[in-house]
């Protein structure tokens, strides 16, 4: 009987864990405007994800949309911004977007 407890407190515990796992984001252009000469990018994630944003490919696209408006490439600020878009009311949420803002440089 112990051995059948431990094997279900196991089991759970993996499934527990599998549940939480990190999970690749690649922040895609949400916004931005061409005569600032800036690009913002964004993920979502849900309250129970655990989240790995993938800032190189997300420096590609900025670089990209930046050259197509006739720059160089894109240069990140420091930092993000997190946003709840769905509170569950109890001081968590349920859904948060995270953006960074780029400035397009070196004028062509």
């Amino acid at each position: 009987m112990t051995i059948q407890v431990l094997r279900t407190t196991a089991l759970a515990a993996v499934v527990a864990l599998t549940a939480c796992a990190s999970v690749v984001k690649v922040p895609q252009p949400t916004g931005g405007s061409r005569a600032d000469a800036s690009v913002v990018l964004s993920y979502q994630f849900g309250a129970f994800e655990i989240v790995t944003p993938d800032w190189d490919t997300a420096q590609a696209a900025a670089d990209a949309r930046c050259k197509a408006w006739g720059y160089h490439r894109a240069d990140p600020f420091e930092g993000t911004q997190s946003r709840c878009e769905s509170p569950d009311g109890f001081g968590s949420c349920n859904l948060t977007t995270v953006s960074r803002t780029y400035q397009c440089l070196g004028r062509g």
